[in-house]
């Protein structure tokens, strides 16, 4: 199934990948494929992770403090929020008008 980022998750996962990047470029590394891991795995069995709330699921990535959050739609996956796990959990629900 195609994935497709909602323009601020995009933005918040290369947020994050140019934050590890700063500490150590092959942390980055890891962390973009972490997440590019759990993302494979959505796009793969999107009905495999449990509903969170209303129809947007999440993905724990490995090792890292993030989850993905996602809805499944015709034809694609929609990634909502690249979110790490101590943020406040519903600062991307506004994403979901898009």
């Amino acid at each position: 199934m195609g994935v497709e980022f909602h323009p601020e998750a995009l933005a918040e996962f290369e947020d994050a990948a140019h934050y590890y990047a700063g500490i150590q470029n092959s942390l980055a590394q890891r962390f973009i494929s972490a997440v590019e891991r759990s993302i494979i795995q959505i796009a793969e069995a999107p009905d495999r992770w449990l509903i969170l709330e209303h129809d947007i699921r999440r993905c724990l990535t490995r090792v890292f403090p993030f989850v993905v959050l996602y809805t499944i739609e015709t034809g694609y996956v929609l990634i909502v929020a690249v979110m790490h796990c101590h943020r406040q959990p519903s600062y991307w629900r506004h994403r979901l008008a898009v």
